[in-house]
């Protein structure tokens, strides 16, 4: 008698593990750029199998690595989206705390677009005079020394820009649009200016920040408008003068309300983004904890759902609220990878996607 309540108590306690150690429902967290793409693909998940649709969270990409970084515990996200890839530092984060098998998988191009209400004038800039309207120190009139960004309308940066207010609604410091706007227009323009080098050069330690730099202002000009693009989207229809930084997806939602600027004379549509012409385009993420798989065994449909021709080919699902197809080879070449669980290493990490 004894043995069998012993036994019964024993097939309770590990039934309750099971239960403790195992969900049906993926936990998803990271970019807001990628949101609607994930988001898609977990309404399709949940809609045509048996598991039920994943939690996804706007968290933003820097905000999304912390939390998928934060330990294997069944407590923190499957996945997380990202909009530009993952950092050295933040791979380094999830080996302190055990997250060492990771896969990468990369879903598509988009752009970074630059709009504003479609009922003003079209506006072209070059990526320069971009750079110049949001940094926090720009060089003096001689080019001699930098001095804090005195610019408050666009014909303050070149004469032939409009007499208008500069005022941009834009990413927070947590967003991977944020960190691939400051490295695709702030980074790649300030690296040729001498004003900014010879300062580094000068003293490597105490101006690290000119060897690439990317401070935006916070005098107002450039206002971080959260996670969510919609909130962007929103101000731009409320203040006539303001433009406003997302991924291109949230303009071709907005087409009816928005335009989106050229940049250096070209416009941002899915054949310039994906063929690399127009100046601010990147690729779109997200990264499996390998950890959780067989404990959560929705995950390999999830993946396998979203790198499927039917959600991220060129006349996939995704496509049709934004995204920008990958060429065919490299599309069937990452979908191997990641469906094989391919781990990502800190060497391949280093190397410029």
């Amino acid at each position: 008698m004894t043995i069998k309540k012993t036994t019964i108590a024993l097939l309770a306690t590990a039934a309750l593990t099971v239960s403790l150690s195992a969900r049906d429902q993926i936990k998803m967290v990271g970019s807001s750029t990628v949101y609607p793409f994930a988001s898609a693909v977990a309404e399709e998940l949940g809609a045509t199998t048996k598991y039920p649709t994943p939690v996804v969270e706007s968290t933003g990409s820097g905000g999304g690595m912390k939390l998928f970084c934060a330990g294997n515990d069944l407590n923190t996200p499957d996945i997380t989206n990202a909009s530009r890839r993952m950092k050295t530092k933040e791979f380094k984060l999830c080996e302190k705390n055990g997250v060492t098998d990771i896969t990468e998988a990369v879903i598509g191009y988009d752009g970074i677009a630059f709009a504003q209400d479609k009922s003003n004038n079209a506006f072209n800039i070059s990526r320069e005079n971009l750079a110049l309207a949001v940094a926090s120190e720009v060089p003096s009139k001689d080019g001699k020394s930098l001095i804090a960004n005195p610019y408050k309308k666009w014909s303050d940066i070149d004469a032939s820009l409009p007499n208008r207010e500069i005022i941009i609604y834009g990413p927070p410091k947590s967003s991977g649009t944020r960190d691939a706007f400051e490295e695709l227009v702030m980074q790649h323009t300030f690296k040729k200016m001498a004003v900014y080098t010879d300062l580094y050069k000068a003293d490597k330690k105490a101006n690290k920040k000119y060897k690439k730099y990317s401070i935006v202002r916070t005098d107002g000009v450039y206002v971080p408008s959260g996670e969510n693009d919609n909130i962007i989207v929103q101000k731009l229809t409320k203040n006539k003068n303001a433009f406003g930084i997302f991924g291109f997806s949230f303009l071709v939602e907005n087409d009816d309300k928005l335009a989106g600027s050229t940049i250096n004379g070209i416009k941002p549509t899915p054949e310039a983004i994906s063929s690399g012409k127009y100046p601010v385009s990147r690729s779109l993420f997200f990264y499996t904890k390998n950890s959780h798989k067989k404990d959560v065994p929705a995950m390999n449909k999830y993946v396998e759902m979203f790198m499927s021709e039917n959600m991220i080919g060129k006349e996939g699902i995704l496509t049709e609220i934004g995204l920008i197809a990958l060429p065919d080879a490299q599309r069937t070449e990452l979908r191997k990878t990641v469906m094989a669980g391919k781990k990502i290493t800190l060497e391949e990490l280093s190397k410029k996607h």
